[in-house]
């Protein structure tokens, strides 16, 4: 899905551009052309033992972006109502795009696999929500 088509209130996936060569392949952002918002903060996530899980929180206002810069992992997002939808990151240049209130943890990490992430908004701990059952209560 590209930024045009994207939808603020829904948890997508982006394809990045990529430019292929048989040198090796690039694939770029550009905050303007390919984001919903403008990058305040970015991190990543790696050396995660097996077994583990990451995140199990939502944002009340930020918007994230998840790209699996190298190996895989999971994006379990959790809805209020208790389904689940599981999406697999194994590619460089798909992100998935996260609105407010939406409910994730990651899991199922390969060896070495590396998670980029792009937030919306500065490093806020009352941005977050950190426990389910109040995440459904404030919904």
């Amino acid at each position: 899905m590209t930024k045009s088509a994207l939808n603020l209130n829904l948890v997508s996936v982006i394809d990045f551009p990529r430019v292929q060569d048989r040198r090796g392949n690039l694939t770029f952002i550009q905050n303007q052309d390919h984001l919903p918002f403008d990058i305040q903060r970015v991190f990543w996530t790696y050396d995660v033992p097996g077994g583990e899980n990451r995140g199990a929180h939502a944002y009340k206002n930020q918007q994230e972006i998840i790209i699996a810069l190298s190996g895989s992992f999971d994006v379990v997002i959790s809805k209020a109502d208790g389904t689940i939808e599981k999406y697999s990151l194994n590619r460089s240049y798909y992100g998935l795009y996260l609105p407010p209130m939406t409910w994730r943890h990651m899991e199922n990490f390969s060896t070495n696999a590396l998670g980029l992430h792009l937030s919306s908004s500065t490093f806020d701990s009352d941005d977050y929500i950190r426990d389910f059952h109040e995440y459904q209560s404030f919904l």
